[in-house]
């Protein structure tokens, strides 16, 4: 699963400020927590994990995407925290094999665009809160790309309009 918050204008950060939990309702910031604690799996990229280092906890295994692991052996925790310069299917391949059922692609837009690339992505999991920003980065990295989605299902869930959406990837 891929999982986002957008503003409708589709920016996943608010101008330069990488930092999400800024902007984002509560209610999206409680959804996503919950989706993240009870992921088993979660990857990342090195950007995302250097806005905001997440500590390692014996609930999930949490990957970081780096192309300099070697930067990061400091905050390396065996079976809690990693860091790879693996390619999106090694990462899957690896994981498939240790017997994990679910990953969650948890950011950013170059994360989740080899993910995309890869055909590794089954759901996108997207948050779209009232906003809009002009400007700021987007869900994935400036490819060309042509992906169908289908709607699983939509919620709204505060007063403002915030929406959680589901949708599966066709492949």
């Amino acid at each position: 699963m891929l999982i986002f918050v957008s503003s409708l204008d589709g920016k996943t950060t608010r101008w330069d400020d990488p930092i999400v939990k800024k902007w984002t309702s509560a209610q999206d910031k409680s959804y996503f927590q919950q989706t993240w604690d009870n992921a088993p799996l979660i990857v990342i990229g090195s950007g995302t994990f250097d806005v905001d280092p997440i500590k390692p906890s014996d609930k999930h295994l949490l990957v970081v995407m780096t192309s300099h692991p070697e930067k990061y052996q400091s905050y390396k925790v065996d079976g809690q925290l990693e860091f790879t310069d693996a390619s999106p299917a090694e990462i899957f391949n690896r994981y498939k094999k240790a017997r994990y059922q679910q990953m969650l692609v948890a950011g950013g837009a170059h994360v989740a665009t080899s993910f995309i690339k890869a055909k590794l992505i089954d759901e996108l999991w997207l948050t779209l809160e009232p906003k809009i920003f002009g400007y700021g980065s987007n869900l994935v990295a400036e490819e060309k790309l042509d992906i169908e989605l289908k709607l699983l299902s939509s919620e709204k869930v505060n007063v403002r309009g915030t929406l959680i959406n589901k949708y599966m990837i066709i492949k």
